[in-house]
């Protein structure tokens, strides 16, 4: 279903990392049937071809986020073609490996932080400029409701999120002087193929079949359920628009209300 919310128009323009598949795209998609000037990068070469098939008239781009200058180029990029922007999304990041601590690789734990935290990072330090330069904004940074347990497993993911939650709280301080807002949405177990490889990951680790981690994970939310990206994405549409003008600062789960992260 797509709703009309006051404040969003053609005029508006919003960039979206990860924008290409999977939630991203969710994200993307639901922008656009608001009409609004929707600019786009992800690191899959084919995602993107594809988004630029569906979408011809929406920018798009292949960066990896994990890379400085590649995030740099873009949003000049941006700036060049669309003028400067109004919201930002960050969407990207990986689910990083499923495994004791001792059995994550230096070079496994370095990459989910440096996609998942340094990227978010990266993206902020070159919108926030064009955000004051628009008069004010909105950033949303996705999290998880990772972020609110402990995580195991998933030690290098539950601190990227974590991180997140502190660089959102920190920002909606310093950027609130400038009419901005920065809020995280932070998504329980995504209905899609993601989701089903982290199961079938960990039902790997722990020796157990993909439906007996399916039921903890469903058992672990109070609405036994999981989420869908449309879910996300039109929290997101609420919060950049006129009816969330006030919030900021927050870390909102979109997850059915997650009890408890142990796995056990």
């Amino acid at each position: 279903m797509n709703y009309s919310l006051p404040g969003l128009s053609k005029h508006i323009r919003v960039v979206i990392s990860g924008g290409a598949d999977g939630i991203g795209r969710t994200i993307a998609e639901t922008f656009l049937a608001q009409q609004v000037q929707t600019a786009i990068f992800d690191i899959s070469e084919s995602a993107v071809a594809e988004y630029r098939k569906r979408y011809p008239h929406s920018m798009a781009a292949v960066v990896d986020v994990a890379d400085a200058r590649q995030v740099e180029a873009f949003f000049r990029q941006v700036a060049n073609k669309l003028d400067g922007i109004d919201i930002l999304i960050n969407n990207v990041g990986i689910a990083g490996p499923t495994a004791a601590v001792e059995d994550i690789s230096p070079a496994d734990w370095e990459r989910t932080l440096a996609v998942n935290l340094n990227g978010m990072f990266y993206c902020l330090r070159n919108a926030v400029p064009l955000l004051k330069a628009a008069g004010g904004g909105a950033v949303i940074n996705i999290a998880s409701s990772a972020a609110f347990f402990g995580y195991p497993l998933r030690s290098p993911y539950a601190a990227s999120k974590w991180a997140a939650i502190g660089l959102t709280k920190t920002l909606a301080m310093e950027l609130g002087p400038f009419n901005i807002r920065v809020n995280a949405i932070c998504p329980g177990s995504v209905n899609g193929p993601r989701i089903q490889r982290v199961i079938e990951k960990e039902a790997s680790v722990r020796k157990v079949m993909p439906e007996n981690v399916r039921d903890i994970y469903l058992r672990q939310v109070s609405l036994r359920t999981f989420v869908d990206a449309e879910d996300v994405a039109n929290t997101i549409l609420f919060l950049c628009s006129d009816l969330g003008k006030n919030i900021s600062g927050q870390a909102l789960g979109v997850d059915g209300h997650t009890e408890t992260l142990s796995n056990g």
